[in-house]
């Protein structure tokens, strides 16, 4: 039944994904949904790509291992980092009306930053689109008890989110997200009221981790640990803010209004659902501590989806599944869709000035399909968890892009000196610590990264202007951004 349960959820997410692909016309309809999603489609959209396969297995498995402050990354500064995203691109960014965050760089700046930041914002996901598909492959072993093995799970994972964010693009992800996000809802809801009765109450649970310390969540009076707990909270609170996935979907509401508080009520409800996962696998501890604590110890990220298939019945474990599937899915596409739109827009469109809407909306499905083979092969040679995976994905954007994207929309004397200077040193600097020092550094490298991106943008704007750079207003690609905006 659990089986088959999964499998039907899966044919009606792909038809209602290939029936919505039918009303695309355009690229407009395939990137930003033809900027037209209300407001509880764009608090939906945002939330549940963000509810990915981290915050079910990864987070929960962290917060059973380290207690809150383990997971100040995500929840604590991934909803921080919508909110904040919510607000500067609904202000600043909605009225450009273009694709990417690339175009806006190549309007403010010049093609070199443009294909510089959009090469960091492409790295970034290739950590966090992996993660899903291995939580995909998780999930698949998992539901067939071993019959489909991890690997082929993820094969088959990749090929239906490929499916439909192949044909519908945003305006698919768009509405299965909203779909998705009342299964995640209420599938956990459900599922956190039966391990409340299990453990004698919610009141049981908190007060049993807030005796083995699960919930102090600042560090002790210790530099080094100041600094890591700072580190994983900024990595995420702004290295998540130069992303085409948020972009996207701030873009794609029908106003600036709507893209802000549809943000700002996004990242709330992600803020307070995360912590649903944390309190049904810390449940664990009280059914059965001995069992569960072993399992914590080998592989944290099998309590979780052990724990259902072993306390609750059939029926709970379709409502779960169905509720993590969601989950990975909305996330796996939003994530799948938001580098293959940047990589098409500003890099390969270069190469083809006179390409018209039709051919492009091709290269986009036809990049798709690659970046859906590169992340897959990806993801089976990692053996990093989940969680880490993600984690890791936004160090690049916080070193390379966030200070060039920051001080090009709020400081008008920021120049495309400086921010080549910022992204060149940001990346570099964070790049030669991490191979050199890695962990050891009591700095977090990514933090150094971000502090030289912004000293070398600040400088590098103020400096004379010897680089010679060509000028913008010179830049055809970019003149024809502005008259779109026009």
């Amino acid at each position: 039944m659990l089986i088959w349960s999964v499998a039907i959820y899966l044919i009606v997410s792909l038809a209602i994904g290939i029936y919505v692909a039918m009303r695309v016309r355009n690229t407009t309809d395939f990137v930003v949904a033809g900027r037209s999603l209300p407001l509880p489609v764009v608090m939906a959209t945002i939330f549940a790509t963000w509810f990915g396969s981290e915050t079910i297995f990864g987070v929960s498995a962290t917060f059973v291992q380290e207690g809150l402050r383990g997971v100040v990354a995500d929840p604590f500064g991934a909803s921080l980092c919508l909110i904040i995203a919510g607000v500067f691109f609904g202000s600043k960014l909605y009225k450009l009306n273009v694709l990417t965050l690339g175009d806006f760089f190549r309007m403010r700046f010049n093609r070199t930053v443009e294909v510089l930041t959009t090469l960091c914002i492409i790295a970034s996901y290739l950590g966090w689109v992996s993660a899903q598909i291995k939580a995909l492959g998780l999930v698949f072993n998992v539901v067939t008890t071993g019959t489909i093995s991890q690997t082929s799970g993820m094969v088959l994972g990749a090929l239906i989110v490929l499916i439909y964010t192949t044909f519908g693009g945003m305006l698919s992800v768009a509405i299965l997200d909203f779909v998705q996000m009342v299964m995640i809802m209420g599938g956990l809801l459900y599922i956190a009221s039966i391990f409340a009765g299990l453990t004698g109450g919610v009141a049981v649970v908190i007060s049993h981790a807030s005796d083995a310390g699960k919930l102090d969540f600042f560090p002790e009076a210790d530099t080094v640990q100041w600094l890591t707990f700072l580190g994983a909270w900024i990595t995420m609170a702004l290295g998540s803010i130069p992303q085409q996935d948020v972009f996207q979907r701030v873009t794609s509401a029908k106003s600036a209004k709507v893209a802000i508080y549809g943000s700002i009520l996004g990242g709330a409800l992600y803020f307070c659902f995360a912590f649903l996962p944390m309190f049904i696998g810390y449940s664990a501890n009280l059914i059965d501590p001995a069992k569960y604590n072993a399992l914590a110890q080998s592989d944290a990220q099998m309590v979780l989806p052990t724990l259902i298939l072993q306390h609750t019945p059939i029926f709970a474990q379709a409502i779960f599944y169905g509720a993590v599937l969601s989950a990975i899915m909305s996330t796996s596409s939003a994530t799948l869709l938001a580098p293959s739109v940047a990589f098409s827009e500003n890099i390969l469109r270069n190469y083809f000035p006179d390409i018209t809407d039709h051919s492009f909306l091709r290269m986009l499905r036809i990049t798709i399909v690659c970046f859906a083979c590169i992340v897959l092969a990806f993801a089976l040679g990692s053996d990093s968890t989940i969680f880490k995976m993600v984690e890791n994905a936004y160090k690049v954007t916080l070193s390379g892009a966030f200070a060039p994207l920051f001080f090009g929309a709020y400081w008008r004397r920021s120049t495309t000196q400086g921010a080549l200077f910022s992204i060149i040193g940001g990346v570099s600097s964070w790049l030669l610590l991490e191979l050199l020092i890695g962990e050891a550094s009591v700095i977090p490298p990514q933090l150094i990264g971000l502090g030289v991106g912004i000293i070398s943008m600040i400088a590098g704007s103020l400096l004379p202007q010897w680089i010679g750079l060509p000028d913008v207003k010179g830049d055809e690609r970019a003149e024809q951004l502005r008259a779109r905006n026009q």
